[in-house]
């Protein structure tokens, strides 16, 4: 199974980034469209001493596939075929864009780590809802119980004003909501314009409220509603909306989003600037990541529902996030690295320490 950090070595490592992320994807793609998603789903199976009780549903396992790497829901059952216990669709946004200008994804090998300014490329809600609804009505008929979970994470359009940002949102939990088994809304990407000001308090309890109100109105049920928030804010901050979210009685929060720190990196300056502005995810966000769930954990107290995300890369980086008061952990950059029998190999270490 270690044979794929080296094929990366030798044929992604030098190919641009994101194309190497399209083939990559469409590969995973096509093997289950070929017959193979039967057996990857035998063999990748996440044992049953795995399964975890949050948001009110039993994931197969606590480790999920972060958003960002099916923005777009075509490859949601592929994914699952993989071992995810969870898949987070998105960013999906109310209107289709198509994200920054390219380039936009770098990779920085010696730091196991990403930045990306892609900018929320996505078809919209209303293209990507039908997509989510096949996938789970398939996942329903693959698994007799037990299946993995789909949550969708929602964004601002780009060309939206922030003035007018509630109201996109609330086009995306519309359309959106009916569909997920859980909705993230995120307010802490660096690569959309003002985005990161929609997590001041002010701004941020009118749009949970609104969002909720609406996704629930157009699932006609609850649909357990997370905030997604971003390692960079200050220690003050992530306490306010840790109240915050205990006040609204939210569902949970996904900590953290990526960081626009450069600091600590052991790529050569000159790369670093070369690639430019965007968000740092990876190893190198993985102490802020989890200096921030422990912040939250103690906040809220034991039963709000906290996602880890950032710089995990191993079943042991995925207890230590659980043994710190994360409820379920994400990832995805070592994904990149790891490749497809990454999850498989996590939930299969997870298993064996747990007898």
């Amino acid at each position: 199974m270690r044979l794929y950090p080296a094929f990366f070595r030798l044929v992604f490592s030098h190919m641009d980034a994101e194309r190497a992320h399209a083939i990559g994807f469409t590969l995973i793609r096509l093997a289950g469209a070929c017959g193979a998603g039967h057996i990857l789903r035998r063999l990748s199976r996440p044992s049953v001493v795995l399964r975890t009780e949050a948001l009110g549903m039993v994931f197969p396992s606590p480790f999920g596939l972060a958003a960002g790497f099916d923005k777009r829901g075509y490859g949601i059952n592929a994914l699952t075929d993989l071992g995810f216990g969870h898949i987070e669709v998105g960013t999906i946004t109310g209107q289709a864009q198509p994200g920054n200008a390219k380039p936009r994804l770098f990779r920085l090998v010696e730091d196991r780590a990403v930045i990306n300014r892609m900018g929320f490329n996505n078809d919209g809600a209303l293209a990507v809802a039908p997509r989510v609804a096949s996938a789970r009505r398939k996942l329903e008929s693959l698994y007799d119980s037990n299946r993995p979970i789909v949550g969708l994470n929602i964004g601002k359009t780009k060309a939206v004003d922030l003035a007018e940002a509630i109201s996109d949102y609330l086009v995306s939990a519309r359309e959106l909501a009916p569909h997920a088994d859980y909705l993230v809304v995120n307010v802490s990407s660096p690569n959309t314009p003002g985005l990161r000001q929609l997590q001041d308090i002010a701004s941020l309890k009118p749009l949970l409220e609104q969002v909720r109100e609406t996704a629930t109105g157009a699932a006609k049920r609850r649909v357990p509603l997370l905030v997604k928030i971003a390692p960079d804010l200050s220690n003050e901050d992530i306490r306010d909306v840790a109240d915050l979210a205990v006040k609204l009685q939210l569902d949970g929060i996904v900590a953290t989003n990526t960081t626009v720190s450069r600091i600590g990196l052991e790529t050569a300056d000159q790369d670093v600037e070369k690639a430019g502005a965007g968000g740092l995810s990876g190893a190198p966000l993985a102490q802020r990541s989890l200096e921030v769930l422990k912040q939250l954990r103690t906040a809220v107290g034991p039963d709000l529902v906290l996602i880890s995300v950032g710089g995990v890369e191993t079943a042991h980086d995925v207890q230590e996030r659980l043994d710190a008061g994360a409820t379920l952990v994400q990832g995805y950059t070592a994904f990149l690295y790891e490749g497809p029998f990454w999850a498989w190999t996590i939930n299969r270490t997870l298993a064996a320490a747990r007898g």
